[in-house]
């Protein structure tokens, strides 16, 4: 139900709990309920009566601040209205329409779980939390959020924006997460599951932040045990931040006569799942990338080239080194920082591509799936690639 459609009359008197609350959680439930009615920001994932749309939005606010979500939620319904049209597309075309989202693992999960939806649920979305939970990608906290949302189902949803609230409400030091669904159940009212889940999560993202908190302006001020204690920024406690590696790739720029360029397909699973890349390879403490990057062509091509600094020399195709001077591409991604250093070279012909690759055109390079850092070598390495390559 749309949130405009509710009575006013009652639009802040829980008539039930969700939990086993008492008065204070039944006046901390009415005092966020009334400061969200007032409060709440314009999504458009808001006051939608469509669990998959609620759904695609709570998948890509994973770990993604809502400014960058919103033109991608938007264009995602315009390509993929409903479950079925996500399940009929090829993954290609998700990862497309996810490119620049970023945490790729996202959109393969969403395309696998719209397919088991359309399987084993005839096309729509289970309002059990342990239906949702047993699709790809959706752990507790999306399946609460989603029954909440979608269905009305009086479920906990506890994200690290709830997290930090409850742990200040309740001045919890470093509380487990089961010790935290259960606080948040306590809290949750029947009759306005969702709306509730959305207002917390809404507090700790505008209200209760990490530092700095505005406790002037908080409906739960006069609630909050860490604030009575002033402990409210030391709540909870925050774990050492491990320094992150930086990790350095070899990356081989390659193009053919006709200038087109060489790519090869990731893996399905792992990091950047699926989506295209120069041919790559890491490098070793010592190595150079002129070492270690004709290595990664080997493996993409057929026959394989033999290095050479001359395009005609010997019997077969040659991969001909170019002398220029290439700018390294960094990228951070959660868990390390890459050094992606490319490497032009060109090939005479010959070369079919062998699994997954192919040679592509740089005016069709938009249609395919690139990572970040992956465009920005096409933009720059492989505008200089072509043009020594195609420099008559």
């Amino acid at each position: 139900m749309r949130l405009e459609e509710r009575g006013s009359e009652s639009r802040n008197e829980p008539r039930r709990r969700g939990g086993s609350g008492g008065e204070r959680e039944a006046a901390i439930t009415r005092a966020l309920l009334a400061h969200y009615d007032a409060t709440a920001r314009a999504l458009p994932w808001r006051g939608v009566d469509d669990p998959y749309a609620v759904w695609v939005s709570e998948v890509m606010l994973q770990q993604t601040r809502v400014e960058a979500v919103v033109p991608y939620y938007e264009r995602w319904l315009e390509t993929f209205p409903t479950v079925e049209a996500l399940a009929e597309a090829r993954l290609d075309e998700v990862l497309k329409a996810w490119e620049g989202l970023g945490y790729y693992r996202r959109a393969r999960n969403l395309h696998a779980a719209a397919r088991l939806v359309r399987e084993r649920h005839g096309g729509r979305l289970p309002d059990d939390p342990a239906d949702l939970r047993a699709l790809p990608g959706v752990g507790i906290y999306t399946a609460g959020a989603v029954a909440s949302i979608a269905f009305g189902v009086a479920a906990p949803a506890v994200d690290g924006n709830v997290r930090r609230v409850l742990s200040r409400l309740h001045d919890l030091e470093d509380p487990s997460p089961a010790e935290l669904r259960d606080r948040a159940a306590e809290l949750v009212p029947a009759d306005r599951p969702g709306d509730f889940n959305q207002a917390l999560m809404e507090l700790g993202a505008t209200i209760c932040t990490p530092r700095a908190p505005d406790c002037e302006a908080c409906p739960l001020a006069g609630h909050c045990e860490a604030r009575a204690r002033g402990v409210q920024e030391q709540r909870p406690r925050l774990g050492h931040r491990a320094s992150i590696p930086e990790r350095r790739f070899a990356t081989a720029v390659v193009a053919d006569p006709d200038g087109r360029l060489l790519l090869v397909r990731r893996p399905p699973d792992g990091l950047l799942g699926g989506l295209w890349e120069f041919p790559s390879a890491e490098l070793e403490e010592g190595s150079s990338p002129h070492d270690v990057a004709p290595d990664a062509v080997r493996r993409t091509v057929h026959p394989p080239p033999a290095p050479s600094t001359d395009a005609g020399a010997g019997d077969g195709v040659r991969l001909r080194s170019l002398e220029l001077e290439l700018e390294d591409v960094r990228h951070t991604f959660s868990h390390f920082r890459a050094v992606y250093r490319p490497v032009g070279y060109a090939v005479a012909g010959g070369l079919d591509t062998a699994g997954d690759a192919l040679w592509a055109d740089p005016s069709r390079l938009e249609e395919l799936a690139l990572p970040v850092a992956q465009q920005r070598i096409a933009a720059t390495a492989g505008r200089a690639v072509r043009q020594s390559v195609l420099r008559p």
